[in-house]
């Protein structure tokens, strides 16, 4: 016990890593729809709504990255992977790991976190406050 006691001063650079490392992740899926990088995604062509899917993943993934209006977009983005999954996964399969939709979930979850967690360390909002 006294060794994790120990980790508590640290949670706001953890809180920071997950921060970052899911802002990384994020982007990356628009840049997948936007730009065909790293991969393409689908058949290269957008719909309206796939691409207001693809601008709130990269813009704000970015934001998210910076940890600039942390829990505001957060929460959108939280809203954002909710819609993703009940729209494009769940009418495939009642099972996450079955209709690809676990990522969405995941992407969901840490974004409804850090709604209520904000920022951590190294970010806009905090030199802003």
């Amino acid at each position: 016990m006294l060794f994790f006691q120990r980790l508590s001063p640290y949670q706001p650079q953890a809180l920071a890593v997950l921060r970052i490392m899911t802002a990384l992740l994020f982007i990356e899926h628009g840049t997948m729809k936007l730009f065909a990088f790293p991969a393409q995604a689908g058949d290269g062509t957008l719909s309206t709504l796939s691409l207001i899917a693809a601008l709130l993943e990269l813009f704000g993934g970015i934001l998210i990255l910076l940890g600039f209006l942390t829990r505001p977009v957060a929460f959108i983005l939280s809203g954002e992977m909710a819609v993703a999954y009940f729209m494009a996964h769940h009418p495939k399969s009642f099972f996450p790991v079955l209709n690809g939709g676990d990522s969405a979930i995941l992407f969901c979850f840490v974004f409804l976190y850090l709604v209520f967690a904000g920022a951590g360390a190294w970010s806009v909002d905090n030199r802003r406050a």
